[in-house]
């Protein structure tokens, strides 16, 4: 079983030097022992927070690659019912919690599998914390 739910402003932190905190470390030792779930679209989030950087400049094409590298390392599982719940549990819950679909599909992921979510996300964890679901960092 995963740790945790990863979010893309965790992966974020990892993958970037000046976002780095003690507390992203942390969780990056963990999810290397215990593992971490994501939903589908966080390959497609991690790829475009890539992209920009690099169009702004901040990284090179070869720093892309040497991160996903790092990425695709890490013992992360991809969840395959997000799509399916995207009309009909994630859209309920991103209206309800005032979240992008985006975002209520790791918290959706996190409710169903009863384990906590990880993000930096402020509108993140204040619905995380209304649907009583733990957050890392804390």
């Amino acid at each position: 079983m995963s740790a945790f739910v990863l979010d893309c402003s965790i992966a974020a932190a990892w993958l970037f030097e000046d976002e780095a905190r003690p507390e992203t470390d942390n969780l990056l030792e963990i999810l290397a022992s215990d593992g971490a779930l994501v939903p589908n679209l966080w390959h497609l989030e991690v790829g475009n927070v890539l992209v920009q950087a690099e169009k702004r400049g901040r990284i090179t094409a070869a720093q892309i690659s040497t991160r996903l590298e790092l990425l695709s390392s890490l013992p992360i599982d991809t969840d395959t019912e997000t799509g399916p719940r995207a009309f009909r549990e994630i859209l309920t819950l991103a209206r309800a919690q005032t979240l992008t679909t985006y975002d209520a599909a790791y918290l959706e992921l996190a409710i169903r599998r009863g384990i906590p979510l990880a993000t930096q996300d402020k509108a993140l964890v204040r619905a995380a914390k209304a649907a009583e679901v733990r957050t890392f960092p804390t």
